[in-house]
């Protein structure tokens, strides 16, 4: 389940609004098929592996890490019946899907046509490796995550606005790299004005995978390119967007964490000092400290570089 969980990272940040799911076939104790969501969300990772497999399916056991669907789409077969028409003898699940037409009836209908069925194994890890899709269906947004490059004393520019380069690059590599895995990626209006940013992909090999750029503004009308919106709480109206990179600046930034917006945050810090600089943040609606305190775990921690990257995930 594992393996299958990482093949599911293929496809982050493409397969919107299907889920990224990734599934291998196992029989004899090798791996015969293996597969994950494709851009758009068709092939199905069940569909993909089995069709890698072929008539070695039959017998073998299957490990996905989301309920196999149970609903008829024009886009393509249930997952489910495939399954079954392979004739495998085992689907082991890590997660059930939460949508409604399929919600426990992908593996109902596995059981009914006498398939062992294995669930809830390395659950939270899906649950991880999903969010996106997961906090679509549950909030009927996009899963949010905050970046932010700063020197060690919380700022992000001088004070005349020169920002480039605080970070290293390495931290700029990284930062492209998490662009590759959303579907858009957000900046404000004083961002888009005084930067004029790409906001594209600039790794080798990966430059298709550049998300589409949203522009928060209350201003009418969007540069060639650009999408608009003039609400942060109007990321719910993005179609198939299911991961959000917000990118800047200050103010935009502080918009999203005042309306409780920010799933996970990425927090690049350059072993610098600026002083009186521009700051970060602005005001995020906080009133006390201790509203402040338990708001945040740290996920995940390393050196790039000379800076250092901390992510947090929202409790």
């Amino acid at each position: 389940m594992a393996a299958a969980l990482a093949l599911s990272q293929r496809g982050r940040g493409r397969t919107a609004p299907n889920p990224n799911v990734g599934c291998l076939v196992v029989k004899d104790g090798r791996v015969i098929g293996r597969g994950w969501t494709q851009p758009g969300g068709r092939p199905h990772a069940e569909a993909m592996a089995l069709a890698q497999a072929g008539e070695k399916s039959r017998g073998a056991t299957v490990y996905t890490t989301l309920e196999p669907c149970a609903h008829e789409s024009a886009r393509g077969p249930a997952c489910s019946d495939l399954l079954v028409a392979a004739g495998v003898s085992a689907v082991v699940i890590a997660l059930g899907d939460p949508d409604p037409r399929t919600n426990g009836k992908g593996a109902q209908r596995l059981r009914a046509a006498g398939i062992r069925v294995t669930e809830h194994v390395l659950e939270a890890q899906a649950r991880e490796a999903m969010a996106g899709f997961l906090t679509r269906q549950a909030r009927g947004r996009p899963l949010v995550t905050l970046k932010l490059a700063t020197s060690l004393d919380g700022r992000i520019a001088l004070a005349s606005g020169e920002s480039r380069w605080i970070t290293g690059p390495e931290s700029r590599a990284h930062a492209h790299l998490e662009r590759a895995r959303h579907e858009a990626i957000l900046v404000g209006r004083g961002t888009y004005d005084a930067d004029a940013p790409r906001l594209d992909v600039r790794l080798p090999g990966l430059e298709m995978r550049s998300p589409r750029r949203v522009l928060l503004s209350r201003t009418a009308g969007s540069p060639d390119g650009w999408e608009r919106i003039d609400t942060a709480a109007a990321i719910a109206s993005l179609d198939g967007v299911d991961h959000l990179l917000v990118e800047g600046g200050a103010e935009t930034a502080s918009a999203f964490l005042r309306e409780g917006l920010v799933d996970r945050l990425l927090l690049y810090r350059a072993p610098i000092l600026i002083g009186s600089g521009k700051a970060a943040l602005g005001d995020i609606g906080l009133t006390d400290l201790a509203s402040a305190h338990d708001r945040w775990r740290l996920a995940d921690s390393r050196t790039l570089g000379s800076d250092r990257l901390e992510v947090y995930a929202a409790r």
